[in-house]
């Protein structure tokens, strides 16, 4: 194919702005998907993705119109995939900003304007919804304008669903877009925008190539993993596979492996050819970590073998995904395993639960702290368990997140207070039409379990919010330990400031309170620090009367009776197991 007659773009869009919609009817109009095949969000392949109406695996579709090939790059567009995002964008020339002419400019379109903006690509504005009763396209292009300083003419006004001015869309792909560059580099290299591990096959890649061309049956060579591999089909998607001889200059494809892992070939890596290796890597490259971290046990202790092959599949094809085994007390064997954020937490539990028919005991999802020791060592921990004995502890060091929320001008008070809340220190703010960006920073573990939905109740469902990691802070933090009946609960335990401590230990007790059931006899629910204890409640016995049978008013009797359950009270006491319901492990997502 003649590299003037290829565009290469993706669409970005904030969650549920209509970009697999969009990209339902491109595919209509060019052809590429017969009208009996055609399903809503086709690109979409996962149950759970059509579920939520949210992209979580991007894919790649190739389409001819008027004589040019367009390869089309689906985006996911939460936060916790933005690496991926990144690398597709990195994968094209330009892309279709798609905003949604009812909601506006929200935090996620912003996030991934400004990545597209880094890689220099030709951005071609798209108002979608305009078919609906609310849409305000004036209102919509203004905010279109002052982000990106176009003309409004440049804008094209769409509907997805109906399929309104979508071929102007392709045409605008066509004329402004740019064709792919090719450089002087001689050596083949393509870059891995996407990895997944197919059951039957092994591990497929897709890829751009940026410079020469991979056959099929070639012997490539992952360079930053530094591993080797065949190609043993290549092809492009139109959705389906689509095999053919060769990838070329500037082509998207996919390349079916002998590979076993996606972990030996990484999103953002470059391949290359084994016999003529290229000496630079496409730049860009970056080991994604894990910044949750949670416990996942079986309910019953005969399930842990299948959830730990359960999670080792995932993992096939989930590189981000990190896992080690985990033994708690009262909760029996587990896995403690790292995620990009929530939502990629959520998905995971969830394709867990249905996948493989899991009943899964979550914990409270903490993040991964710094923590340097008295004789200069440093060390990770995952959880406020693995925290050495605090004599040893010289600082202590926790994520920092920077923070973007978008809302209405009216909201502003309430949305401040909230940050100041969760320790955080507001930058500034700026506007656009009749809403507000607010920047800040915040430490990334007191925004773990409820701020984005006591955000969403706060302006009744009108902000949105973007975050990326920004950096490690030494802060005051303790551990807090919870005793139930003097037994420390080590899965209970958590990390946070020392300022908060007090409040928090008194909350999680009181909470522990209502979901421990009562036993026949005082249970005492403590938070400690150390040995200090800082907050505590009863559980009160359940007393049964054993003097009703009795019938004459005998006190010595009675007190004899008495001291007999006394007794027998503290030997349960001495002996008794106390059973700790699933309920409270996960104490701290509930709010009152």
């Amino acid at each position: 194919m003649n590299v003037d007659k290829i565009r290469n773009f993706c669409i970005i869009a904030h969650i549920d702005h209509g970009k697999s919609t969009l990209a339902d009817r491109m595919m209509e109009i060019t052809g590429t998907v017969e009208k009996r095949e055609m399903k809503s969000q086709l690109l979409d392949s996962m149950e759970l993705e059509r579920e939520k109406g949210i992209t979580i695996k991007l894919a790649p579709v190739q389409m001819n119109y008027k004589g040019f090939e367009l390869n089309l790059i689906d985006t996911p567009g939460h936060v916790d995939f933005s690496y991926e995002v990144s690398r597709s964008l990195q994968a094209v020339e330009s892309a279709i900003l798609v905003v949604d002419a009812t909601q506006g400019i929200q935090a996620q379109t912003l996030a991934n304007v400004y990545l597209a903006l880094e890689q220099d690509l030709t951005i071609i504005p798209v108002i979608n919804k305009i078919d609906l009763p609310a849409a305000n396209v004036e209102k919509v292009t203004n905010e279109i304008v002052n982000l990106l300083g176009c003309d409004p003419s440049e804008i094209i006004p769409v509907s997805a669903k109906t399929g309104l001015n979508v071929e102007k869309v392709l045409e605008a792909i066509i004329e402004r877009g740019k064709a792919p560059k090719i450089s002087a580099e001689t050596a083949t290299r393509a870059l891995i925008f996407d990895s997944y591990f197919d059951d039957y096959r092994g591990v497929v890649l897709y890829v751009r190539v940026f410079n020469g061309e991979i056959l099929k049956n070639a012997n490539i060579h992952m360079m930053e993993n530094n591993t080797n591999g065949i190609a043993l089909e290549v092809g492009v998607l139109k959705p389906k596979m689509s095999p053919k001889e060769g990838l070329s200059d500037g082509e998207v494809g996919y390349i079916v492996t002998n590979l076993k892992t996606t972990r030996e070939a990484k999103v953002g890596d470059t391949v290359t050819l084994q016999k003529k290796p290229a000496i630079e890597p496409l730049p860009g490259y970056k080991n994604v970590l894990p910044f949750v971290y949670a416990g996942f046990f079986p309910v019953s202790n005969d399930q842990y073998k299948d959830l730990k092959e359960a999670v080792e599949k995932l993992a096939l094809s989930d590189s981000a995904l990190r896992f080690e085994p985990e033994n708690s007390p009262v909760l029996g064997f587990g896995l403690r395993i790292g995620f990009l954020g929530l939502l990629h937490m959520d998905i995971i539990r969830e394709r867990l639960e249905r996948e493989f028919n899991l009943d899964l005991v979550v914990t409270n999802p903490s993040t991964n702290y710094e923590v340097v020791l008295q004789n200069g060592e440093e060390m990770e921990i995952k959880s406020a368990s693995d925290l050495p004995d605090m004599s040893e502890v010289l600082e202590i060091r926790e994520p920092w997140v920077k923070g973007e929320i978008i809302l209405p001008v009216s909201m502003i008070g309430n949305v401040l207070n909230l940050i100041v809340e969760k320790r955080g220190l507001h930058k500034n703010i700026s506007y656009l039409e009749d809403r507000a960006v607010i920047n800040f920073e915040a430490p990334m573990a007191n925004l773990l379990t409820d701020f984005y939905d006591q955000l969403k109740s706060l302006t009744s469902g009108y902000a949105s919010f973007n975050y990326e990691i920004s950096d490690y802070r030494t802060e005051d933090l303790v551990r807090v330990d919870f005793l139930v009946g003097g037994n420390k609960i080590d899965a209970l335990a958590i990390m946070c400031h020392k300022t908060e401590s007090d409040a928090i230990g008194r909350e999680i007790t009181k909470k522990l309170k209502e979901v421990i059931p009562r036993q026949n006899y005082e249970v005492a629910l403590q938070a400690a620090i150390g040995a200090r204890i800082i907050a505590r409640e009863t559980i009160g016995a359940y007393r049964k009367d054993v003097t009703v049978k009795i019938h004459t008013g005998d006190r010595d009797r009675k007190a004899k009776l008495l001291e007999k359950q006394k007794r027998g009270k503290a030997r349960m006491k001495r002996f008794g197991k106390i059973d700790i319901p699933s309920e409270a492990f996960t104490v701290m997502l509930k709010r009152d």
